[in-house]
This record gives structure tokens, C-alpha cells and sequence, in this order.
């Protein structure tokens, strides 16, 4: 069970710090953005265009650098898990399920959810309403 949570921490953070680093250097040819009159559309242009989506990218580097190193596992989930839940409420709510079940999205969560798991006392402490 640690070694294919070291392997599982390893790749979701290998994926989550290539996709966020791509955002800022492009080395990855993304798909052309959907149209602007679009619900999809209408979501992307607001976080791309107000800064937003280059403070997601930017915490997606930083957890997914986090992700990687067993010991700050936990914080990285931390960081992590409210952006798959928004990756996931994209695709269920405004894409209006599209793309829910792509291998990319169900990787991503299948692998925060192994590492959840594999984790859960060290993630049950930092939920702890304890002083």
C-alpha cells in the first residue's frame, strides 16, 4: 500500500504541476477555448480574463509539488482537493455533464481519492476541531 501511494502521489503531482506550469509557458498546445456565448465560454473568459485562473494554476503547481513528497502529502491534498471538486462541478454543472467521465477527470479523482484514503488519519487531524 506506501509504494503505490508513492506512486500514486508521484504521478497526481507530476500531472498537476505539468498542466499548471503549461498555463505560464505553453509547451503543451491546448484546444481552441469554446465560444464566447457559451455557458463554458461565459465561465472561462471570467477566470481567464480577471487573473483568476492563473491563481488556480499557481496553487495546482504549488500542491502538486506538495502531492509529490510524501511528507507534505497531506497538505497537498489540501490544496488540491477544492480545485478537483471544481473540476468536477465545471463538468457536471455548466459543461452539463460533458467531459465528466474523459480519463483525464476520472484519473485525476481516482487518484485523490486512493491518496485520501491511504491517508485519511493525517487528513482526519487537519479536520480535527482540536486546539
Amino acid at each position: 500500500m506506501k509504494l503505490s501511494a508513492k506512486i500514486a502521489g508521484a504521478l497526481l503531482g507530476l500531472l498537476f504541476v505539468v498542466f499548471g506550469s503549461n498555463f505560464f509557458l505553453n509547451f503543451i498546445p491546448m484546444p481552441p477555448p469554446p465560444p464566447a456565448d457559451t455557458p463554458p465560454g461565459m465561465f472561462i473568459g471570467a477566470v481567464f480574463g480577471t487573473g483568476f485562473l492563473a491563481y488556480v494554476k499557481v496553487l495546482e503547481i504549488l500542491g502538486g509539488l506538495l502531492v509529490a513528497i510524501p511528507r507534505t502529502r497531506v497538505v497537498g491534498l489540501l490544496i488540491l482537493t477544492p480545485i478537483i471538486v471544481n473540476i468536477l462541478a465545471f463538468h457536471v454543472f455548466i459543461t452539463a455533464g460533458a467531459g465528466v467521465f474523459d480519463p483525464p477527470v476520472m484519473l485525476v479523482t481516482a487518484l485523490a481519492l486512493f491518496l485520501i484514503w491511504c491517508h485519511r488519519r493525517g487528513v482526519a487531524a487537519l479536520l480535527a476541531d482540536q486546539p
